[in-house]
């Protein structure tokens, strides 16, 4: 069975089956923000999403991330490190997309272990 966590009126932002945490596609609340503090905004609710679900970043397992300009990779890239340290990195994919919808500069999904 399934426990779905977060409910929006298109999805539920968590759903966790059999211990594992997927989150779901995650932007910024603030888009006049650049890629640093849109990446800075959208961590800080991944570890609030986590948390909901019983679980935090230390058992990230995966990480596919969505920008609309890999010139900037590298502010989000100096983001990411300082977030989460070397010893928990979870494998991740960076892709380049046209776009996400108004000034959003970056989307990310997520999938944890409890």
């Amino acid at each position: 069975m399934a426990e779905r966590h977060l409910r929006t009126p298109i999805m539920h932002r968590v759903v966790e089956h059999n211990g594992i945490v997927y989150v779901g596609g995650t932007t910024c609340d603030d888009e006049s923000l650049d890629m640093a503090g849109q990446t800075r905004e959208i961590l800080a609710k991944i570890d609030r999403y986590l948390a909901e679900a019983g679980t935090d970043k230390t058992k990230l397992l995966t990480a596919t991330i969505f920008v609309t300009d890999l010139g900037k990779k590298p502010d989000m890239d100096a983001v990411w490190k300082a977030w989460i340290t070397p010893e928990e990195l979870p494998t991740r994919a960076t892709v380049g997309v046209a776009d996400l919808g108004g000034d959003t500069l970056i989307e990310v999904v997520v999938s944890a272990y409890k």
